[in-house]
Order: structure tokens, then sequence, then C-alpha cells
């Protein structure tokens, strides 16, 4: 059932629907925010193996997973419990061949060096500066979120980062974060020596409709909300829209509340979601199917 709606801002209630709701900020943005994390039992695991990695000094850790899973948001929150001693260099969307990579990698590290330079010249800069760091009791993490993104030479490049480290020391780890594409690479009979150095592994699976509820109850109460803003029916609607996966759920509930409150509505229904469907401002509906079938 349809709901007429006036999504003109009102001024007798900035903010949209957050004061009607009595939010103290908006429960479903799509910045990754550590605050908002739920700890599903797969986001523990996939914690988990960052963290082992990182404690282990494994050379290479690998977290993937669909589009909008939650890999970033978990990375931040890791950025947050990495030891003061070590040195992280986090690159987003590194792209380009031989050469490049390493200085995607110097900049991450705020190195100095020349762009002219040749990648003999690059890599002595940065094995210089690893051993330096080495020295001084610390050690450098390499954190590649968007990792999909690498070209096979890219992650070939990587693997051979790892032969800097030497007998039972390790001078540089590399953490790896992608999309379900990247697991699919590294899989390839090509890049099998990389796929011997990962030592720790996860893969994110989209949330179960009990876990979708339960994420959706967890946001609405970190803003200052109740939980019951967005009922059961509707909940189970959003899982089954979405398949689960977080982002696609945030952007269904951020415009149900929206049409809740320009609606005059006490709490989002079925009926709300169902008119965020039918007036097709979810985009997410083909990515969740895409996502489901894999």
């Amino acid at each position: 059932m349809s709901q007429k709606r006036d999504t003109q801002p009102r001024d007798s209630e900035p903010g949209f629907y957050l004061e009607s709701f009595g939010f103290s900020e908006r429960p479903f943005t799509l910045v990754p925010d550590p605050a908002f994390l739920y700890w599903s039992d797969q986001h523990r695991r996939a914690f988990s193996v960052l963290e082992f990695g990182i404690l282990s000094r494994a050379p290479i850790t690998l977290v993937t997973g669909a589009v909008g899973s939650g890999k970033t948001t978990l990375l931040r929150q890791l950025l947050r419990n990495v030891e003061e001693d070590a040195v992280i260099g986090l690159i987003s969307n590194a792209q380009g061949g031989r050469g490049e990579l390493i200085q995607w990698v110097l900049h991450a590290l705020g190195i100095e060096f020349d762009p002219g330079d040749g990648y003999v010249k690059l890599f002595q800069t940065l094995q210089d500066y690893l051993i330096r760091v080495y020295a001084e009791g610390r050690r450098v993490i390499l954190i590649f979120d968007e990792a999909q993104n690498l070209s096979q030479d890219s992650l070939e490049e990587l693997r051979m980062l790892t032969n800097i480290n030497s007998n039972k020391d390790e001078l540089i780890q590399l953490v790896l974060v992608g999309q379900s594409e990247l697991r699919e690479m590294i899989k390839k009979p090509e890049l099998r020596q990389l796929a011997q150095r990962i030592a720790a592994s996860f893969h994110l699976r989209p949330l179960s409709e009990k876990e979708t509820g339960e994420f959706i109850v967890h946001r609405l109460r970190v803003a200052g909300g109740t939980g019951d803003e967005i009922d059961e029916k509707a909940r189970m609607l959003i899982h089954e829209v979405t398949q689960g996966i977080p982002r696609l759920v945030n952007q269904v509930c951020d415009m149900a509340l929206l049409y809740a409150w320009s609606a005059d509505a006490g709490h989002v229904g079925e009926d709300i979601v169902q008119a965020v469907i039918d007036d097709g401002v979810f985009f997410g509906a083909e990515v969740a199917a895409g996502e489901a079938a894999q």
C-alpha cells in the first residue's frame, strides 16, 4: 500500500526524521563507522582473523566479501586496536602496473621519493625504510582496501615485497581486503606463490534474516532510538530485498524512515518499505540478487 508523501524539508523538523523519532544522529548512513558496528558471528570471525594475522605477524592476511558487507568498517575498528609500535600504511583503490604499486606504498608510508626514479631505486628506498623501522623495534603493516582493483602483476609484486622479510623476522605485513572477485583472482595458478603466503583468510557472507533484523535494531538503538521504529515485518521485507547486505540494508532503512516521517507515521511498517521499493528509489535490488547468486 503506497503512502501519501511530501519529502520536502519541514522548518519545524530540521534534520528530516531525526527529531520525530528521537534520534541523535542518522542510524543508517553509508559512511563506515565503527561506533555502529554490529557484531554478527561472521563479523566477529572476520575481525578475529584480521587480529590473528596482525598479532601472529602473518606475511599476508586476506578478508573478502560482497560489496557493502562491512569490510571497511572492520578495517577502521582494526586500526583502533593496532599496537602503537606499528607503522600503518593504508592504500585504497590502488591501480596501475609494475612500478606504480611501489609508488602507492611509498606514498602511504609518507616516504619521500622522486617519481622519475626507476623501479630498482624505488624498491631500494622502501627496503632501506623497512630495515630502519625494524631497527627501531617497530614494524610496517600495509593495508590494501578494495584490493580487487589490483592487477595480476600488482598482486605478484605484493608477493615480492614479502621477500624482504628474512629468517623469523617480519619487516612488513600485508592485509588485503576486497570484494569476492579478489579471492577468485588469487586462486589462479599464476598466483599460487602469493596464495601460499596467505596465513589467515576469511570470506564475509551476507547477513541471515535474523541477523538483518538484529542489525537494524542495533543501529536504531545506537542512534538513540528504541529499536521499534522499524517493525518486524518491515525488517523481514528489508532482508528479502537486500539479501542481508549491510550497505543495502542501510539504504532501504534510511529511505523508509524518511518516508515514514513525511507520511506522519509513527513507525516504519511493511507498507512503507514496499512503497520505497515500488517508487524505484532503491537501486540496490539487482546488486543484492547478484550477490545472493554467488
